[in-house]
């Protein structure tokens, strides 16, 4: 049985094919409880890997981070919901009326699925925020705005970082979601994400769930490493 530290871990299985992200699946087994299919594995394999992932008794997390005008995000929602996952994602910056309908499409056919919306991406600092997306003010305050306009749409939670876990759980409640990614064991290997926490770090502040990708999937022994991210945990 999976330890319940564990069961907060979200693993990211960024590969091109099925059979990578089988084969990384038979490493871990036993070890995992969540998973996160993004876009690559999803847009290359489709449903049809869903399915396969289900088999091993493993929750899904699919982050497509849906992003259109209303109606055409719904019916996405209402397709992704036949799928029976355990949750999906829409972008916030889509709005409050594509977020509500999104969601209300996807519990009108799977109302134990969880709907969350993604704030900023953790690769996005404040210059990136104010000079290139033209949003202007602090980084934390668009992202509490929209986690804001989530929760007024039916929403039961967030995609954020770990630093921004701590006050939105203030002003939204416990049972609000925050799904972090950019956690690392060695914060000195943070790639391409700005805003990092190690495992303990993210719980701490309010985390509910913590994506982890290339510390583990890369990993020569991702066993060890699992191991490694529970002890952190303790």
């Amino acid at each position: 049985m999976t330890n319940t530290s564990l069961s907060q871990v979200i693993v990211a299985l960024d590969f091109p094919s099925e059979k990578e992200a089988l084969h990384f699946l038979d490493k871990v087994e036993g070890k995992l409880t969540y998973v996160k299919v993004g876009m690559q594995l999803y847009y290359s394999q489709g449903p049809e890997l869903i399915e396969k992932i289900k088999a091993k008794d493993l929750k899904i997390f699919l982050d497509l981070k849906l992003h259109d005008i209303p109606a055409t995000v719904a019916k996405a929602s209402q397709v992704l919901a036949k799928l029976k996952i355990d949750m999906v994602n829409v972008h916030a910056a889509g709005g409050f009326e594509m977020m509500k309908k999104a969601n209300q499409a996807y519990k009108e056919i799977h109302p134990e699925g969880k709907m969350i919306a993604v704030t900023q991406l953790t690769s996005t600092s404040q210059e990136v925020l104010n000079q290139e997306i033209g949003i202007s003010g602090k980084l934390s305050d668009n992202v509490l705005h929209y986690a804001k306009m989530a929760k007024e749409a039916g929403l039961d939670g967030v995609v954020c970082s770990a630093w921004e876990a701590e006050f939105i759980k203030e002003k939204m409640g416990e049972t609000f979601l925050c799904v972090t990614p950019g956690i690392r064991l060695n914060l000195e290997n943070a790639h391409d994400q700005k805003r990092v926490k190690t495992p303990a770090q993210a719980i701490k502040a309010g985390a509910d769930f913590l994506v982890m990708g290339r510390e583990i999937t890369k990993a020569s022994n991702p066993k060890e490493i699992v191991n490694s991210i529970e002890k952190d945990l303790i």
